[in-house]
């Protein structure tokens, strides 16, 4: 079969046998690929340094049965190296690959939107001109607008009702009014829904004047109505909830 080129981010990586690493990418025509990359453990290998996590390549490979293998690897954007200097950077960077990861579907189902948005998040986490939690919120909000998951946010999740309104529950699929508010709803302060719906249109103006209790009650929503729909917990989010001043700041061995 005849070797193809894409451009891929890095998702995550793991050792096959002594010098050889299998790493997952995300590509902007083939959506998630799998691919061994050869000998890239030993020093002197050509390419093992672009293949990190966080990196954002041209890559080219050559189809197989199982895993593709990767034949030659260009750098396009080198966010690694700002992003794993700074702990809060870090661990929301991997919250990032980690959604990218789930939303993408099925291997070979091309996602280009998905593609697009993931090396803008990992950009603007690099640069740190805006606080890496709201980069966060306004990805994962947008991520889920792609997979048709994204929180009704100003009507009535069941009965469109215009908003706004107070309540927002994540089984029902966000804001609710109040006929249709099921038990257990919360009732996040005024101003919450408002910087979700800014931040999933892309709409930073004056958001860095929102409080930081606003802050973390829209982060807390975003993050409870994705787990609802992927079933299962992020396994990056609690690192993110240690990075707080008071948590720790060790990073773990190994992520992927």
């Amino acid at each position: 079969m005849l070797l193809y080129r894409d451009q891929a981010i890095v998702l995550r990586q793991h050792k096959l046998g002594e010098a050889d690493r299998i790493v997952t990418l995300l590509t902007r025509q083939h959506g998630l690929v799998r691919a061994v990359a050869k000998g890239v453990r030993r020093t002197r290998s050509k390419f093992g340094a672009r293949l990190e996590p966080f990196a954002y390549i041209d890559v080219q490979l050559h189809p197989g049965r199982n895993l593709d293998i990767v034949t030659q690897v260009d750098t396009v954007e080198a966010f690694a190296a700002d992003i794993v200097a700074d702990y809060p950077r870090y661990t929301i960077a991997c919250a990032v690959l980690e959604t990218a990861e789930r939303l993408a579907g099925e291997e070979r189902a091309p996602a280009p939107r998905l593609h697009t948005l993931t090396a803008g998040a990992l950009r603007a986490i690099a640069q740190g001109r805006r606080p890496p939690q709201l980069i966060l919120d306004a990805f994962l909000l947008r991520a889920m607008a792609f997979a048709g998951w994204a929180p009704a946010l100003t009507d009535c999740a069941r009965c469109a009702t215009p908003g706004p309104h107070r309540a927002f529950h994540v089984a029902a699929g966000g804001a609710v009014c109040v006929h249709c508010r099921p038990p257990g709803s919360a009732t996040p302060s005024p101003g919450v829904l408002d910087l979700m719906a800014a931040l999933q249109a892309g709409d930073w103006t004056g958001i860095h004047a929102v409080p930081e209790p606003i802050r973390r009650q829209a982060s807390g929503l975003t993050a409870a109505h994705l787990q609802w729909h992927l079933e299962r917990q992020l396994r990056t989010l609690p690192l993110i909830e240690r990075s707080s001043p008071h948590g720790s700041t060790q990073l773990p061995a190994e992520i992927g």
